[in-house]
C-alpha cells in the first residue's frame, strides 16, 4: 500500500487545514487508518482513527477541534483540523493498520508524512 499524503502547510493560530491521504490499494478501506504527529524531539503519538465500520477515536488533547474522515470510493482518508494551536505544528502521517487504537505499533503501513506549522 503507498499512501501519498496532501494539504499540509502554514497557518496562524485560530486557523484550519484539511490534511488528505490517498491509498494505491482499493482494499485499504477494509482497514482502520488514522492519522499520526510527531512534533520536534517528540515521540510520534496518534491524533486520530477510522475503524473499519466507521467508529472513530481521536486523542484527548484535540477537544473537538479535529474531524476524522474517509472516502471509500476514492480511497482518501481525511483530517480536518480547526482552531490551530502553535503546540500542533508537527510532521502528520497517516498509516493503515488493524486496531482502533491510537498507537502507532499497530500501523504498519505509512506515508511520506506532510509539515504543519502554527505560528502564534
Amino acid at each position: 500500500v503507498q499512501l501519498a499524503e496532501s494539504g499540509g502547510g502554514s497557518v496562524q493560530a485560530g486557523g484550519s487545514l484539511r490534511l488528505s491521504c490517498a491509498a494505491s490499494a482499493f482494499t485499504v478501506s477494509s482497514y482502520p487508518r488514522g492519522w499520526f504527529r510527531q512534533g520536534p524531539g517528540k515521540e510520534r503519538e496518534g491524533v486520530a482513527i477510522n475503524g473499519r465500520d466507521g467508529m472513530r477515536r481521536y486523542s484527548d488533547y484535540e477537544k473537538g477541534r479535529f474531524n476524522i474522515s474517509k472516502d471509500n470510493a476514492k480511497n482518501t482518508l481525511y483530517l480536518q483540523m480547526n482552531s490551530l494551536k502553535p503546540e500542533d505544528t508537527a510532521m502528520y502521517y497517516c498509516a493503515v493498520g488493524y486496531a482502533l487504537n491510537l498507537s502507532p505499533a499497530y500501523f504498519g503501513s505509512w506515508g511520506q508524512g506532510n509539515q504543519v506549522n502554527v505560528s502564534s
